[in-house]
């Protein structure tokens, strides 16, 4: 075992992960503490865990494999008992001949492979994988210990829920159990281990969804859904209860949607969670939006966005007055775009104000609204009064009727800057959408200075991305030049360092139809989208697939992700 563990050791200073030094101290904890090394350093946050397990990997020539994509087969599952299988950290994941592949969070753990070989008499093939993705396995791998996992207490908190649920599938604990149980350890431990994964993978929302058998758990990560290991199908309305307890919600009320937000300390972060309770015919779903402010940088510079576009919005952001609109649909960055310009305008010698539903994050030195419909807060009516503040620049979390467009444009033409979204997934398409929602063209004409649409693409991971050549065909239909279609691309594998998903982070692309005189004509005579934009295109606009492409020769992204959020009239 000696060997084993310097072999761990030498393995990370090659690869310059830790020190001499780091090491040293995390031999100290663990003569204090005990435990295992590797453990040891990932508690402490000497390194993190993808690095561990990918510098294990190569090390010692095992492969990776990652637990949430992999269907176990029940009846491999059944060669190892539950209490060896929890004590070890071991998933077996496939039985081949008389190999069974052993999926380990420590791979150098020669006691656990011989105990397991003289257990089963199989050969043991060990492959890696996170310790919480085990984790996650264990607790569906072998759901009759369960109770094992959250501190012995599951089986004893859902025994009415189960004998209720037996003889009607509608059946709920009562409000009071509920509450009562929404406050116990076990519940309490399962919905904080969502948040804090949720968290550590930099999602920006849970998806927690009844189905007739089980209760799906995804996280939306860079943009898309992915699944993630969920509690047992009883846990559903225990779990459900304790997030309406944070949120302050109504926890009698199962037959309306509520909304609610919380806000948590997780990993050191303070962070907001905004809720989302939705009835469903096999119970409540709840949508939980992640508010992380420490990696939601506000500035326009490091929000992907091009050079030429950037330089666009600074120069039209800084004008005293009209009104800029930011296209897009839902989670493509638009409130982030907004954020950021009125961080850029604002000084001392302004005032900004904003109506918003809700306010998503704060700003220092901002007068924020939150508009609430409900007693009679509309955007509209927030707006009127907003005016009588003596504002400079006002900030509209959306337009959505007649009513607010028309106090807007009221507002550019009295000399503020307004800055609103519009749901429209092109920029020349905001000025057709203002016209079907009653507003003038002259009025257009007048108020709008620009109008911006934008998405978001995910950036393809440097560490193990793949350089290939495009077919003719495909080149011909992009496009793109020749030079360009010469040029290597990227394409996604997958590694720990980007959860095997190819991707890591994203960054944004845009279309910026600046009002010019032309544009203004064409907007006043109602012509359709495509002329506007094709008038556009002539004074140098570049296309949302354009700056697509373009951010693709950079290697900054994908041409599959690229054709994934635009169209090819985009």
């Amino acid at each position: 075992m000696i060997l084993l563990k310097d072999r761990l050791k030498q393995l990370l200073i090659d690869n310059k992960l830790l020190t001499q030094e780091q090491i040293d101290r995390a031999l100290e904890i663990q003569k204090l503490k005990g435990g295992r090394l590797s453990d040891i350093l990932v508690q402490e946050k000497i390194i993190e865990e993808s690095q561990l397990i990918s510098v294990l990997s190569q090390g010692l020539g095992l492969p990776l494999i990652d637990l949430k994509r992999f269907k176990i087969d029940t009846e491999v599952v059944k060669i190892i008992p539950s209490n060896i299988a929890r004590h070890y950290q071991i998933v077996p994941v496939s039985k081949m001949g008389d190999t069974i592949t052993l999926a380990m969070a420590d791979p150098l753990n020669i006691f656990a492979i011989d105990h397991v070989k003289n257990l089963t008499g199989y050969k043991i093939n060990p492959i890696i994988s996170s310790s919480q993705d085990i984790a996650q396995a264990l607790i569906l791998s072998y759901p009759d210990s369960g109770k094992d996992q959250i501190e012995g207490l599951m089986k004893e908190m859902t025994v009415s829920s189960i004998e209720l649920v037996k003889e009607e599938k509608d059946a709920l604990p009562s409000d009071s159990e509920l509450s009562r149980i929404s406050h116990e350890a076990p519940v309490v431990k399962v919905a904080n281990a969502i948040f804090e994964e949720a968290v550590k993978k930099k999602a920006s929302d849970i998806l927690i969804e009844p189905l007739e058998k089980k209760i799906r758990v995804r996280l939306r990560i860079d943009g898309v859904l992915q699944e993630s290991p969920a509690p047992p199908k009883n846990m559903h309305a225990p779990i459900i209860s304790r997030i309406k307890v944070m949120s302050e919600m109504n926890i009698a009320e199962h037959r309306l949607p509520q909304d609610g937000r919380f806000k948590a300390s997780i990993s050191g972060r303070n962070i907001d969670f905004r809720v989302s309770i939705l009835p469903s015919n096999l119970g409540e779903k709840a949508a939980i939006r992640i508010l992380d402010k420490s990696v939601n940088i506000l500035d326009i510079e490091k929000l992907g966005f091009s050079q030429a576009i950037v330089e666009r919005l600074k120069k039209i952001a800084v004008l005293p007055h009209g009104m800029i609109l930011v296209c897009g649909p839902t989670g493509s960055g638009k409130t982030t775009t907004l954020y950021s310009v009125l961080k850029l305008v604002d000084s001392p010698e302004k005032n900004l104000v904003t109506v918003e539903d809700p306010v998503e994050f704060q700003l220092e030195g901002v007068n924020q609204v939150t508009a609430r419909p409900e007693i009679g807060l509309s955007f509209a009516a927030a707006l009127r009064s907003i005016l009588r503040q003596d504002p400079n620049v006002i900030m509209i979390g959306e337009i959505r009727d007649y009513d607010t467009v028309d106090i807007a444009i009221k507002s550019a033409l009295t000399g503020h800057l307004v800055l609103s979204t519009l749901h429209t997934t092109t920029a020349s398409g905001a000025t057709v959408r203002l016209i079907n929602m009653g507003v003038e063209p002259y009025l257009i004409n007048s108020s709008l200075i620009a109008v911006m649409a934008q998405r978001l693409v995910r950036k393809v991971c440097q560490h193990c991305a793949e350089k290939y050549l495009l077919s003719d065909d495909i080149a011909r239909n992009l496009k793109l030049s020749e030079a360009h279609q010469k040029i290597q691309f990227l394409k996604p594998k997958g590694c720990p360092r980007c959860l095997n998903t190819g991707y890591s982070g994203r960054i944004g692309i845009a279309e910026i139809l600046i009002l010019t005189s032309p544009i203004r004509e064409l907007i006043l005579s109602r012509s359709q989208e495509h002329v506007i934009k094709s008038q556009a295109r002539k004074e140098g606009m570049r296309t949302l697939r354009e700056e697509g492409l373009a951010a693709a020769i950079a290697g900054q992204t994908t041409i599959e992700e690229v054709l994934r959020v635009t169209a090819p009239d985009e």
